[in-house]
């Protein structure tokens, strides 16, 4: 029996297949699934739900955590006359927002009607600030490729038809209009007074106003989407400026508001600056795109997260809190409106790889491993730690359509176990799409408020691409919660081995093909103490709650404390904490590491022992440490005693080697080698070496002259990245083979000179 939640969101009695048996005959076997409900796991940051402008009523339903105000028409936003300018989206025209009471603006804008819904639904608000330095110049409708004024054009507003798109009907473009046209420039001041406005209305972010600022839209496309003012690419140096000023601005405004950025379009943004982008789009120079040779051959990314912290470490103020890129898979058809055609329905659901898996070759013009959310982690932890990530814009398409609906449930359960911080759909489905329906599974399966929960488990499928699994904890009743996401076209049955699993029984909601109007509430799935076996019905989402203790009374007895950390091993960069164990006897299977940040204790790491070393903090930085205690019915002891602990500073040597290992597989590895210039004089020429200490070998290097005798390595500067001026930094690698452990070389020197590291 199938009841839809809306009419009867309550438990139903009946129970199905109980224990860990093979399937039945003429029943296909789906992939093993294995979760590991006694681990510390890790959080899910809320914000990973969010969505850009959905309605009111389904940010409710939601219970939306964040809600974001972006893309190119906000690059331009003026607040204080309401109106945008809709560049290249539509015939780069100034069109005002509808607006009752015109006469009171700033009051009563766009944007404050956006703050005040997202506040009656509690939910936090994203806006996008305008870097660019024009915003549309006057309340009325204007061109910027005027016909009258530059001629006829390859296209015109069927309602407007004396505003072009800019091209000439050949195609080429016009150039030499005039930014004035639309537009009066602006500076760092616009945005104090804007935020400013909004603090008098809604109070400052602590406050419960704004939290979140863009740092513009994708300013790495301003020469394309916006032309009509900018139509050179953004660079380098000028993407920084922008950025110090004006995040520096939203800071001094706000100092509790977080801002976002680059907010670069896609993947190529963490490769290449906008002025590259532009120049190698027309010329063809992607073998040497002529800003980044001019920055050392350092790709944009990580050398704008260098950047930011130098400013923190000159300012003592973090003007970047995210690291924030939006993602649009390129492969054919996949983030259409339509669901297309059965290999674009199989591509759509492969193409989720690409946020995490190495052995995933994007099946787009891309065509390499991407691993998105690894990738960015992996530069924040080398370039700026303690950064968080955000993608602000994603869409993977098919928005009415099961298969939307299976990519989409399945995006989500990867931003949660891969540790993404924020992530806001573009844009929000309509509340009776499937994809909406993929997004109840997570926040309201039930109707009630049933979520997915909070602290992420380890979920593993024997194969991914059948049966894709995601599991977690939920901190106010302890609920492991599993989500199970079927991506064939037939009903599989696997075993879902579940280890620290009670005898009980589970209850099932599932959305699927068979109902596209809503969640089903199924029968309840038998529980054994070793987990169960289940049939995943065919394009099929399906959301199990196995309640603490197998839905008895069980252990609600929460284990005692355990004692203060103590400190040893300080680097500059890393802590070993070593804590006595709780002291009762009541089968303690882990420990929660919690460090403090903004005043609230944040889970960074579990561990079954008694001790766990720290990474990826700052140098001379003071951060504050407590430990809970965790056992087998999910009951979490009091914290520890905090213990206070400040990282070494920096050694005064010129040198310093940042060396990391992006990626690993059996027998091999990459490694990103980066070098800088901590002296106050220039390095002209470098050698770098240092020695293995596991018989590691350099098979394959880039951006240096690689050699290796025995165990010494050997890196010697190119022509082009042989000097480096005091405080400058280039980064080299290379592929490498290891046959046991791999752990990294600790002692480095720089033309024979010892190097930190």
């Amino acid at each position: 029996m199938r009841l839809r939640t809306s009419l009867l969101p309550v438990a139903i009695a009946g129970v199905i297949a109980t224990t860990l048996s093979p399937p039945a005959v003429g029943v296909t076997a789906g992939p093993a699934l294995t979760v590991d409900a006694t681990a510390a796991g890790h959080s899910i940051s809320p914000h990973i739900y969010g969505m850009n402008f959905a309605d009111e009523a389904l940010a409710a339903d939601l219970r939306l955590p964040v809600h974001r105000w972006g893309g190119n028409h906000t690059t331009r936003y003026n607040f204080r006359n309401d109106t945008t300018n809709r560049a290249s989206d539509w015939y780069f025209e100034n069109l005002p927002n509808d607006n009752p009471d015109p006469g009171s603006l700033p009051n009563g804008s766009e944007t404050d009607d956006f703050v005040e819904r997202n506040l009656a639904t509690d939910t936090q608000t994203i806006l996008t600030i305008p870097m660019i330095g024009w915003v549309a110049k006057e309340r009325a409708r204007a061109c910027g490729f005027s016909v009258e004024k530059y001629g006829p054009q390859q296209s015109t507003d069927p309602w407007s038809p004396d505003c072009g798109n800019g091209k000439k009907p050949d195609g080429t473009r016009i150039t030499g209009n005039d930014p004035a046209d639309t537009s009066v420039e602006v500076g760092p001041q616009y945005v104090t007074d804007w935020i400013e406005h909004l603090k008098g209305r809604y109070g400052g972010a602590a406050d419960g106003g704004v939290r979140f600022y863009n740092l513009d839209n994708e300013p790495d496309l301003w020469h394309s989407t916006h032309r009509d003012v900018r139509p050179g690419g953004l660079g380098y140096d000028e993407l920084r400026d922008l950025t110090y000023e004006y995040a520096a601005a939203v800071k001094a405004a706000d100092p509790g508001a977080k801002t976002l950025g680059p907010v670069g379009w896609g993947l190529n943004s963490i490769f290449y600056s906008g002025l590259d982008q532009d120049v190698c789009g027309r010329t063809g120079c992607w073998s040497n795109p002529p800003d980044k040779a001019a920055h050392g051959g350092e790709d944009l990314g990580p050398w704008y997260l260098d950047q930011m912290r130098a400013y923190e470490e000159q300012h003592g103020t973090r003007i970047l809190d995210y690291f924030d890129i939006h993602i649009y898979p390129q492969q054919s058809g996949v983030h259409n409106k339509e669901a297309g055609d059965a290999p674009t329905q199989e591509r759509r659901l492969r193409s989720t790889r690409q946020l995490w898996d190495p052995t995933y070759v994007d099946e787009s013009w891309i065509n390499r491993p991407v691993q998105f959310i690894p990738r960015m982690r992996s530069l924040v932890d080398q370039h700026y730690p303690g950064t968080k990530l955000a993608i602000t814009e994603y869409n993977w398409g098919a928005y009415g359509h099961i298969n939307g609906a299976l990519a989409q449930s399945d995006v989500l359960g990867i931003f949660g176990r891969e540790g993404l911080d924020l992530a806001t759909l573009w844009t929000a489905p309509e509340s009776d799409e499937p994809v909406a329906h993929a997004f109840r599974i997570y926040r309201n399966y039930d109707g009630e408020g049933g979520a997915f929960g909070e602290t992420s488990l380890p979920a593993v499928s024997e194969d991914q691409d059948e049966l894709a699994v995601y599991a977690a904890r939920r901190d106010s009743d302890e609920a492991l919660t599993v989500v199970v996401v079927n991506k064939t076209g037939e009903d599989l049955t696997s075993p879902v081995k579940v280890t620290g699993a009670s005898a009980g029984s589970a209850e099932v909601y599932r959305y699927s093909a068979a109902n596209l109007d809503g969640i089903v509430r199924e029968a309840d799935q038998a529980v054994a103490a070793d987990g169960f076996t289940a049939s995943f019905p065919a394009d099929s989402i399906t959301h199990l709650v196995l309640p603490a203790g197998g839905g008895g009374e069980g252990d609600t007895e929460a284990p005692t404390a355990p004692g203060k950390p103590a400190a040893s091993a300080v680097t500059t960069d890393s802590v070993e904490l070593t804590w006595p164990a709780a002291t009762d006897d009541r089968g303690v299977t882990g420990y929660d590491i919690h460090r403090l940040d903004g005043g609230e204790p944040v889970r960074i790491a579990s561990t079954t022992g008694t001790s766990y070393t720290v990474t990826s903090l700052r140098p001379d930085t003071e951060y504050t440490f407590t430990v809970t205690a965790r056992d087998a019915a999910g009951n979490v002891s009091p914290a520890s005693p905090a213990a206070v602990v400040r990282t070494a500073a920096r050694p005064a040597q010129t040198c310093w080697v940042d060396y990391t290992v992006a990626n690993s597989w059996p027998g091999g590895f990459t490694a990103d080698v980066k070098i800088t210039n901590t002296g106050d004089q220039a390095v002209e020429g470098w050698r770098l070496r240092w020695d293995f200490t596991a018989g590691q070998r350099v098979d394959q290097g880039w951006s240096a002259q690689w050699s290796q005798q025995d165990a010494t390595v050997t890196a010697k500067n190119l022509s082009w990245n042989g000097r480096l001026a005091p405080g400058a930094s280039t980064t080299i690698g290379f592929n490498g083979s290891s046959t046991s452990d791999n752990p990294e070389p600790t002692a480095f020197t720089l033309n024979g000179q010892e190097c930190g590291g």
